[in-house]
């Protein structure tokens, strides 16, 4: 399946993701690919459920933490930060209009 420019520049601003290049692009036709299989699955009857646990009841684990004071190496993972923080969503960034970039399929 073809993806468009315009689903592409959707897609990039809803999950910050860069697809401007052939490895990109061909990785979220794959996904799609992938997901509709879905649609060949027969759900006549099933009624929806709101978790596939939901005849279980669920407990809370306590929380014990094994590590710590690893603040500098989480923060070389961070495309965008301030001081110490993380800029989340990256998303708030303006991100220049789909015209003003340079897009793997732009003109395609």
């Amino acid at each position: 399946q073809k993806v468009s420019v315009e689903v592409l520049d959707h897609l990039e601003h809803l999950a910050l993701v860069d697809f401007r290049d052939s490895e990109g692009v061909e990785r979220l036709q794959k996904a799609i690919q992938f997901a509709d299989q879905l649609h060949e699955v027969n759900t006549d009857g099933v009624e929806p459920m709101d978790s596939v646990l939901e005849d279980r009841c669920l407990y809370l684990r306590e929380d014990d933490v094994t590590e710590g004071n690893c603040t500098k190496d989480l923060l070389e993972n961070a495309r965008e930060k301030v001081e110490e923080y993380f800029v989340a969503p990256p998303g708030n960034i303006p991100l220049p209009k789909l015209e003003e970039r340079d897009t793997f399929l732009q003109g395609s």
